[in-house]
Protein backbone atom coordinates (compact mmCIF):
# COMPACT_ATOMS: atom_id res chain seq x y z
CA UNK A 1 0.00 0.00 0.00
CA UNK A 2 1.46 3.33 -1.07
CA UNK A 3 1.95 5.89 1.69
CA UNK A 4 0.18 9.21 1.38
CA UNK A 5 2.57 12.10 0.73
CA UNK A 6 3.52 14.01 3.84
CA UNK A 7 1.94 17.39 4.28
CA UNK A 8 3.86 20.48 5.35
CA UNK A 9 3.22 21.84 8.83
CA UNK A 10 1.06 24.90 9.37
CA UNK A 11 2.83 28.16 8.70
CA UNK A 12 3.81 29.76 12.03
CA UNK A 13 2.15 32.99 13.00
CA UNK A 14 4.24 36.02 13.86
CA UNK A 15 3.72 35.60 17.61
CA UNK A 16 4.75 31.94 17.42
CA UNK A 17 7.88 32.84 15.48
CA UNK A 18 8.59 35.64 17.95
CA UNK A 19 8.59 33.17 20.84
CA UNK A 20 10.97 30.89 18.95
CA UNK A 21 13.46 33.67 18.14
CA UNK A 22 13.42 34.84 21.76
CA UNK A 23 14.09 31.29 22.96
CA UNK A 24 16.88 30.93 20.40
CA UNK A 25 18.51 34.12 21.69
CA UNK A 26 18.93 32.57 25.15
CA UNK A 27 20.21 29.14 24.04
CA UNK A 28 22.41 30.02 21.05
CA UNK A 29 25.75 29.00 22.55
CA UNK A 30 28.61 27.40 20.68
CA UNK A 31 29.75 30.14 18.30
CA UNK A 32 28.70 30.47 14.65
CA UNK A 33 29.04 26.78 13.79
CA UNK A 34 27.00 25.69 16.80
CA UNK A 35 24.35 28.36 16.20
CA UNK A 36 23.98 27.46 12.52
CA UNK A 37 23.68 23.78 13.43
CA UNK A 38 21.12 24.60 16.13
CA UNK A 39 18.98 26.60 13.69
CA UNK A 40 19.26 23.79 11.15
CA UNK A 41 18.05 21.29 13.73
CA UNK A 42 15.15 23.46 14.88
CA UNK A 43 14.01 25.07 11.62
CA UNK A 44 14.79 22.38 9.04
CA UNK A 45 14.57 19.08 10.90
CA UNK A 46 12.19 19.61 13.81
CA UNK A 47 9.76 22.42 12.90
CA UNK A 48 10.12 22.15 9.08
CA UNK A 49 9.63 25.87 8.62
CA UNK A 50 12.16 25.91 5.75
CA UNK A 51 13.61 23.22 3.50
CA UNK A 52 17.22 22.07 3.47
CA UNK A 53 17.87 23.57 0.03
CA UNK A 54 16.37 26.97 0.87
CA UNK A 55 18.21 26.99 4.22
CA UNK A 56 21.59 26.35 2.55
CA UNK A 57 20.81 28.91 -0.13
CA UNK A 58 20.29 31.54 2.57
CA UNK A 59 23.37 30.35 4.49
CA UNK A 60 25.64 30.62 1.45
CA UNK A 61 24.49 34.19 0.92
CA UNK A 62 25.08 35.11 4.56
CA UNK A 63 28.57 33.59 4.49
CA UNK A 64 29.52 35.98 1.69
CA UNK A 65 28.49 39.04 3.69
CA UNK A 66 30.48 40.98 6.25
CA UNK A 67 29.01 40.47 9.68
CA UNK A 68 27.96 37.57 11.93
CA UNK A 69 26.57 34.93 9.58
CA UNK A 70 24.43 33.16 12.21
CA UNK A 71 22.62 36.36 13.18
CA UNK A 72 22.18 37.27 9.51
CA UNK A 73 20.82 33.81 8.77
CA UNK A 74 18.21 34.22 11.51
CA UNK A 75 17.35 37.65 10.09
CA UNK A 76 17.02 36.22 6.58
CA UNK A 77 14.71 33.38 7.61
CA UNK A 78 12.62 35.68 9.80
CA UNK A 79 12.32 38.13 6.88
CA UNK A 80 11.42 35.36 4.44
CA UNK A 81 8.61 34.15 6.70
CA UNK A 82 7.15 37.44 7.97
CA UNK A 83 8.65 40.32 6.03
CA UNK A 84 10.63 43.24 7.44
CA UNK A 85 9.13 42.95 10.93
CA UNK A 86 10.00 39.25 10.99
CA UNK A 87 13.60 39.90 9.94
CA UNK A 88 14.08 42.68 12.49
CA UNK A 89 12.51 40.60 15.27
CA UNK A 90 14.60 37.50 14.49
CA UNK A 91 17.87 39.41 14.19
CA UNK A 92 17.27 41.61 17.23
CA UNK A 93 16.19 38.77 19.52
CA UNK A 94 19.29 36.83 18.46
CA UNK A 95 21.38 39.68 19.93
CA UNK A 96 19.47 41.35 22.78
CA UNK A 97 19.73 38.56 25.40
CA UNK A 98 23.50 38.51 24.92
CA UNK A 99 23.66 42.32 25.23
CA UNK A 100 21.83 42.33 28.56
CA UNK A 101 23.91 39.44 29.91
CA UNK A 102 27.18 41.10 28.88
CA UNK A 103 26.19 44.44 30.40
CA UNK A 104 25.48 42.66 33.70
CA UNK A 105 28.77 40.74 33.53
CA UNK A 106 30.65 43.93 32.64
CA UNK A 107 29.21 45.66 35.71
CA UNK A 108 30.39 42.77 37.87
CA UNK A 109 33.78 42.85 36.15
CA UNK A 110 34.50 46.54 36.77
CA UNK A 111 33.15 46.35 40.33
CA UNK A 112 34.78 43.13 41.55
CA UNK A 113 37.43 42.26 38.95
CA UNK A 114 40.31 43.00 41.33
CA UNK A 115 39.17 40.75 44.17
CA UNK A 116 41.45 37.70 44.67
CA UNK A 117 38.88 35.12 43.57
CA UNK A 118 37.89 36.99 40.40
CA UNK A 119 41.51 37.86 39.60
CA UNK A 120 42.43 34.18 39.99
CA UNK A 121 39.62 33.12 37.66
CA UNK A 122 40.75 35.61 35.01
CA UNK A 123 44.39 34.53 35.37
CA UNK A 124 43.49 30.93 34.49
CA UNK A 125 41.06 31.91 31.74
CA UNK A 126 43.60 34.04 29.83
CA UNK A 127 45.74 31.10 28.57
CA UNK A 128 42.49 29.32 27.67
CA UNK A 129 41.58 32.31 25.50
CA UNK A 130 44.95 32.03 23.73
CA UNK A 131 44.20 28.36 23.01
CA UNK A 132 40.68 29.21 21.80
CA UNK A 133 41.97 31.81 19.34
CA UNK A 134 44.65 29.41 18.06
CA UNK A 135 41.96 26.76 17.72
CA UNK A 136 39.89 29.18 15.64
CA UNK A 137 42.88 29.77 13.36
CA UNK A 138 43.46 26.01 13.06
CA UNK A 139 39.78 25.33 12.37
CA UNK A 140 39.46 28.02 9.71
CA UNK A 141 42.86 27.24 8.24
CA UNK A 142 42.22 23.51 7.92
CA UNK A 143 39.17 24.33 5.84
CA UNK A 144 40.46 27.32 3.89
CA UNK A 145 44.17 26.73 3.18
CA UNK A 146 43.87 24.12 0.43
CA UNK A 147 47.01 24.95 -1.54
CA UNK A 148 50.38 26.69 -1.26
CA UNK A 149 49.02 29.95 -2.70
CA UNK A 150 46.47 30.27 0.10
CA UNK A 151 49.10 29.31 2.68
CA UNK A 152 51.32 32.03 1.26
CA UNK A 153 48.49 34.52 1.47
CA UNK A 154 47.93 33.64 5.14
CA UNK A 155 51.66 34.04 5.85
CA UNK A 156 51.74 37.37 4.02
CA UNK A 157 48.80 38.72 6.02
CA UNK A 158 50.47 37.66 9.28
CA UNK A 159 53.67 39.39 8.24
CA UNK A 160 51.81 42.53 7.20
CA UNK A 161 49.98 42.99 10.50
CA UNK A 162 52.58 41.57 12.94
CA UNK A 163 55.76 43.15 11.59
CA UNK A 164 54.51 46.13 9.57
CA UNK A 165 51.37 46.95 11.62
CA UNK A 166 49.25 47.40 8.49
CA UNK A 167 45.57 48.15 9.25
CA UNK A 168 43.24 45.17 9.06
CA UNK A 169 40.87 46.70 6.43
CA UNK A 170 43.73 47.15 3.97
CA UNK A 171 44.70 43.50 4.37
CA UNK A 172 41.09 42.44 3.72
CA UNK A 173 40.78 44.66 0.64
CA UNK A 174 44.11 43.48 -0.76
CA UNK A 175 43.19 39.83 -0.24
CA UNK A 176 39.78 40.32 -1.85
CA UNK A 177 41.38 42.02 -4.83
CA UNK A 178 43.86 39.19 -5.27
CA UNK A 179 41.02 36.69 -5.05
CA UNK A 180 39.04 38.54 -7.72
CA UNK A 181 42.05 38.58 -10.04
CA UNK A 182 42.78 34.95 -9.26
CA UNK A 183 39.20 33.95 -10.10
CA UNK A 184 39.70 35.45 -13.53
CA UNK A 185 43.17 34.10 -14.34
CA UNK A 186 43.73 31.02 -12.14
CA UNK A 187 40.32 30.04 -10.70
CA UNK A 188 41.59 26.68 -9.45
CA UNK A 189 43.74 28.40 -6.83
CA UNK A 190 40.77 30.10 -5.17
CA UNK A 191 38.09 27.43 -5.32
CA UNK A 192 35.99 27.48 -2.16
CA UNK A 193 35.36 24.40 -0.07
CA UNK A 194 31.76 23.21 0.05
CA UNK A 195 29.81 24.22 3.14
CA UNK A 196 27.50 22.01 5.12
CA UNK A 197 25.05 22.70 7.88
CA UNK A 198 23.93 19.37 9.22
CA UNK A 199 22.15 16.18 8.31
CA UNK A 200 19.90 16.21 5.31
CA UNK A 201 16.18 15.98 5.74
CA UNK A 202 14.23 13.40 3.82
CA UNK A 203 12.57 14.86 0.70
CA UNK A 204 9.36 13.17 1.94
CA UNK A 205 9.15 15.85 4.66
CA UNK A 206 7.92 19.03 2.99
CA UNK A 207 8.46 22.34 4.74
CA UNK A 208 6.44 25.53 5.08
CA UNK A 209 8.96 27.19 2.74
CA UNK A 210 9.86 24.22 0.54
CA UNK A 211 12.22 23.88 -2.41
CA UNK A 212 9.52 24.80 -4.92
CA UNK A 213 7.53 27.21 -2.72
CA UNK A 214 7.07 30.50 -4.62
CA UNK A 215 8.86 33.48 -3.19
CA UNK A 216 6.47 35.43 -0.93
CA UNK A 217 5.25 38.74 -2.29
CA UNK A 218 7.19 40.76 0.29
CA UNK A 219 10.44 39.00 -0.69
CA UNK A 220 10.21 39.55 -4.44
CA UNK A 221 12.72 41.87 -6.05
CA UNK A 222 11.56 45.43 -6.60
CA UNK A 223 13.80 48.36 -7.45
CA UNK A 224 11.51 50.72 -5.59
CA UNK A 225 11.47 48.58 -2.43
CA UNK A 226 15.24 48.09 -2.58
CA UNK A 227 15.82 51.85 -2.90
CA UNK A 228 13.34 52.60 -0.11
CA UNK A 229 15.00 50.20 2.35
CA UNK A 230 18.47 51.50 1.46
CA UNK A 231 17.43 55.12 1.97
CA UNK A 232 15.67 54.39 5.28
CA UNK A 233 18.70 52.46 6.54
CA UNK A 234 21.18 55.16 5.56
CA UNK A 235 18.99 57.88 7.07
CA UNK A 236 18.68 55.90 10.30
CA UNK A 237 22.44 55.44 10.47
CA UNK A 238 23.22 59.07 9.60
CA UNK A 239 20.61 60.45 12.00
CA UNK A 240 21.91 58.28 14.85
CA UNK A 241 25.53 59.22 14.20
CA UNK A 242 24.59 62.87 13.73
CA UNK A 243 22.62 62.88 16.97
CA UNK A 244 25.62 61.57 18.89
CA UNK A 245 27.88 64.14 17.24
CA UNK A 246 25.45 66.94 18.13
CA UNK A 247 25.19 65.79 21.74
CA UNK A 248 28.83 64.89 22.46
CA UNK A 249 30.86 66.36 19.58
CA UNK A 250 32.66 64.44 16.85
CA UNK A 251 35.52 63.57 19.20
CA UNK A 252 33.13 62.39 21.92
CA UNK A 253 33.50 58.82 23.14
CA UNK A 254 30.11 57.61 21.90
CA UNK A 255 30.50 59.32 18.52
CA UNK A 256 33.92 57.80 17.95
CA UNK A 257 32.66 54.39 19.01
CA UNK A 258 29.72 54.65 16.59
CA UNK A 259 32.03 55.57 13.71
CA UNK A 260 34.66 52.94 14.55
CA UNK A 261 32.21 50.06 14.92
CA UNK A 262 30.39 51.05 11.75
CA UNK A 263 33.68 50.52 9.94
CA UNK A 264 34.26 47.29 11.86
CA UNK A 265 30.85 46.00 10.77
CA UNK A 266 31.80 46.45 7.12
CA UNK A 267 35.00 44.39 7.42
CA UNK A 268 33.89 41.38 9.44
CA UNK A 269 34.36 38.87 6.60
CA UNK A 270 35.03 35.44 8.06
CA UNK A 271 33.17 35.77 11.35
CA UNK A 272 33.95 37.23 14.74
CA UNK A 273 37.54 36.03 14.94
CA UNK A 274 38.24 37.86 11.70
CA UNK A 275 37.15 41.24 13.04
CA UNK A 276 38.66 40.83 16.52
CA UNK A 277 42.15 41.87 15.33
CA UNK A 278 40.66 45.07 13.87
CA UNK A 279 38.69 45.76 17.06
CA UNK A 280 41.80 45.03 19.12
CA UNK A 281 43.93 47.31 16.97
CA UNK A 282 41.47 50.18 17.28
CA UNK A 283 40.02 49.77 20.77
CA UNK A 284 43.28 48.89 22.55
CA UNK A 285 46.06 50.48 20.52
CA UNK A 286 44.46 53.51 18.86
CA UNK A 287 41.71 54.65 21.25
CA UNK A 288 42.80 53.09 24.55
CA UNK A 289 39.26 52.16 25.56
CA UNK A 290 40.59 49.08 27.37
CA UNK A 291 43.84 47.15 27.85
CA UNK A 292 44.98 43.97 26.13
CA UNK A 293 44.36 41.80 29.26
CA UNK A 294 40.88 43.32 29.56
CA UNK A 295 40.24 42.46 25.90
CA UNK A 296 41.15 38.86 26.66
CA UNK A 297 38.78 38.86 29.64
CA UNK A 298 36.02 40.21 27.39
CA UNK A 299 36.61 37.47 24.85
CA UNK A 300 36.31 34.86 27.60
CA UNK A 301 33.00 36.38 28.72
CA UNK A 302 31.79 36.49 25.11
CA UNK A 303 32.61 32.81 24.65
CA UNK A 304 30.43 31.84 27.61
CA UNK A 305 27.32 33.90 26.81
CA UNK A 306 24.60 33.18 24.21
CA UNK A 307 24.45 35.05 20.92
CA UNK A 308 27.11 35.86 18.33
CA UNK A 309 30.70 35.99 19.56
CA UNK A 310 31.11 39.45 18.03
CA UNK A 311 28.99 40.62 20.99
CA UNK A 312 32.34 40.97 22.76
CA UNK A 313 32.17 44.49 21.30
CA UNK A 314 29.54 45.28 23.96
CA UNK A 315 32.17 44.56 26.62
CA UNK A 316 34.65 46.76 24.76
CA UNK A 317 32.10 49.57 24.60
CA UNK A 318 31.18 49.19 28.28
CA UNK A 319 34.77 49.47 29.45
CA UNK A 320 35.42 52.41 27.14
CA UNK A 321 32.35 54.26 28.40
CA UNK A 322 33.22 53.40 32.01
CA UNK A 323 36.80 54.61 31.58
CA UNK A 324 35.89 57.85 29.78
CA UNK A 325 32.52 58.72 31.35
CA UNK A 326 30.19 61.08 29.56
CA UNK A 327 27.69 61.53 32.39
CA UNK A 328 30.02 62.43 35.24
CA UNK A 329 32.04 60.33 37.72
CA UNK A 330 28.95 59.35 39.71
CA UNK A 331 27.34 57.60 36.72
CA UNK A 332 30.14 55.33 35.48
CA UNK A 333 27.99 52.22 35.16
CA UNK A 334 25.31 54.09 33.21
CA UNK A 335 27.98 55.47 30.88
CA UNK A 336 29.30 51.96 30.30
CA UNK A 337 25.83 50.57 29.62
CA UNK A 338 25.05 53.41 27.18
CA UNK A 339 28.33 52.79 25.32
CA UNK A 340 27.60 49.05 25.12
CA UNK A 341 24.20 49.77 23.55
CA UNK A 342 25.63 52.28 21.07
CA UNK A 343 28.37 49.88 20.01
CA UNK A 344 25.88 47.04 19.54
CA UNK A 345 23.52 49.19 17.47
CA UNK A 346 26.18 50.38 15.05
CA UNK A 347 27.79 46.93 14.80
CA UNK A 348 24.58 45.18 13.79
CA UNK A 349 22.70 47.84 11.80
CA UNK A 350 24.65 47.03 8.58
CA UNK A 351 23.79 43.32 8.97
CA UNK A 352 20.06 44.08 8.91
CA UNK A 353 20.49 46.31 5.85
CA UNK A 354 22.52 43.67 3.98
CA UNK A 355 19.71 41.14 4.43
CA UNK A 356 16.76 43.45 3.76
CA UNK A 357 18.45 44.91 0.66
CA UNK A 358 20.18 41.80 -0.68
CA UNK A 359 17.59 39.19 0.26
CA UNK A 360 15.16 39.96 -2.61
CA UNK A 361 18.04 39.81 -5.09
CA UNK A 362 19.03 36.36 -3.86
CA UNK A 363 15.44 35.12 -3.82
CA UNK A 364 15.04 36.37 -7.40
CA UNK A 365 18.04 34.44 -8.69
CA UNK A 366 18.08 31.14 -6.77
CA UNK A 367 21.31 30.59 -8.71
CA UNK A 368 24.89 30.04 -7.77
CA UNK A 369 26.79 32.92 -6.21
CA UNK A 370 29.98 34.04 -7.99
CA UNK A 371 31.88 35.71 -5.17
CA UNK A 372 33.56 32.63 -3.73
CA UNK A 373 37.09 33.44 -4.97
CA UNK A 374 37.44 36.81 -3.16
CA UNK A 375 35.89 35.26 -0.04
CA UNK A 376 38.34 32.34 -0.22
CA UNK A 377 41.28 34.74 -0.45
CA UNK A 378 39.94 36.89 2.40
CA UNK A 379 39.44 33.82 4.57
CA UNK A 380 43.03 32.74 3.94
CA UNK A 381 44.32 36.18 4.91
CA UNK A 382 42.13 36.12 8.01
CA UNK A 383 43.92 32.97 9.22
CA UNK A 384 47.19 34.90 9.38
CA UNK A 385 45.53 37.81 11.15
CA UNK A 386 43.99 35.49 13.78
CA UNK A 387 47.39 33.89 14.44
CA UNK A 388 48.75 37.40 15.03
CA UNK A 389 45.96 38.01 17.54
CA UNK A 390 46.74 34.75 19.35
CA UNK A 391 50.44 35.68 19.58
CA UNK A 392 49.61 39.10 20.99
CA UNK A 393 47.30 37.55 23.58
CA UNK A 394 49.98 34.97 24.43
CA UNK A 395 52.52 37.71 25.17
CA UNK A 396 50.17 39.22 27.76
CA UNK A 397 49.08 35.88 29.25
CA UNK A 398 52.51 34.25 29.52
CA UNK A 399 54.55 37.38 30.32
CA UNK A 400 52.12 39.25 32.61
CA UNK A 401 54.73 41.87 33.56
CA UNK A 402 55.68 42.55 29.95
CA UNK A 403 58.08 41.12 27.41
CA UNK A 404 61.39 40.36 29.10
CA UNK A 405 59.74 39.79 32.48
CA UNK A 406 59.25 36.42 34.19
CA UNK A 407 57.64 33.69 32.12
CA UNK A 408 54.48 32.16 33.64
CA UNK A 409 55.13 28.44 33.18
CA UNK A 410 51.87 27.35 34.83
CA UNK A 411 49.84 29.60 32.51
CA UNK A 412 51.71 28.12 29.54
CA UNK A 413 50.88 24.61 30.77
CA UNK A 414 47.19 25.54 31.08
CA UNK A 415 47.22 26.98 27.56
CA UNK A 416 48.88 23.87 26.14
CA UNK A 417 46.40 21.53 27.83
CA UNK A 418 43.51 23.67 26.57
CA UNK A 419 44.85 23.59 23.00
CA UNK A 420 45.12 19.79 23.08
CA UNK A 421 41.64 19.51 24.57
CA UNK A 422 40.15 21.69 21.83
CA UNK A 423 41.98 20.27 18.82
CA UNK A 424 42.49 16.63 19.77
CA UNK A 425 39.47 15.90 21.98
CA UNK A 426 37.06 18.61 20.74
CA UNK A 427 36.09 19.69 24.25
CA UNK A 428 33.41 22.39 24.27
CA UNK A 429 34.57 25.96 24.76
CA UNK A 430 32.16 26.69 27.61
CA UNK A 431 33.19 23.53 29.50
CA UNK A 432 36.85 24.40 28.96
CA UNK A 433 36.51 27.95 30.29
CA UNK A 434 34.45 26.72 33.25
CA UNK A 435 37.18 24.23 34.20
CA UNK A 436 39.90 26.89 33.91
CA UNK A 437 37.83 29.35 35.94
CA UNK A 438 37.37 26.77 38.70
CA UNK A 439 41.10 26.01 38.67
CA UNK A 440 41.92 29.72 38.94
CA UNK A 441 39.49 30.24 41.82
CA UNK A 442 40.93 27.26 43.74
CA UNK A 443 44.48 28.55 43.23
CA UNK A 444 43.56 32.05 44.39
CA UNK A 445 41.63 30.97 47.49
CA UNK A 446 43.55 27.95 48.75
CA UNK A 447 47.10 28.03 47.37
Amino acid sequence: MQEAPATPPLAPGFSQALRFWLQLGFISFGGPAGQIALMHQELVERRRWISEKRYLHALNFCMLLPGPEAQQLATYIGWLMHGVRGGIAAGALFVLPSLFVLIALSMIYVSYGNTPAVAGVLWAVKPAVVAIVLFAAWRIGSRALKNLVLWGLAAASFTAIFFFKLPFPWIVLAAGGLGALGHRWVPGWFRASPAHAGKSVSPASPAVIDDDTPTPAHARFSRGRLLRVAVIGLVLWAASLGGLAAAFGWQGVLTQMAWFFTKAALFTFGGAYAVLPYVFQGAVTDYGWLSAPQMMDGLALGETTPGPLIMVVAFVGFLGGHKLPMFGPEHLLWAGAAAACVVTFFTFLPSFLFILIGGPVIEATHGDLHFSAPLTAITAAVVGVIVNLAMFFALHALWPEGWGGPFDMLAALIGGVCAVALIRYQVGVIKLIACCAALGAVRALFL
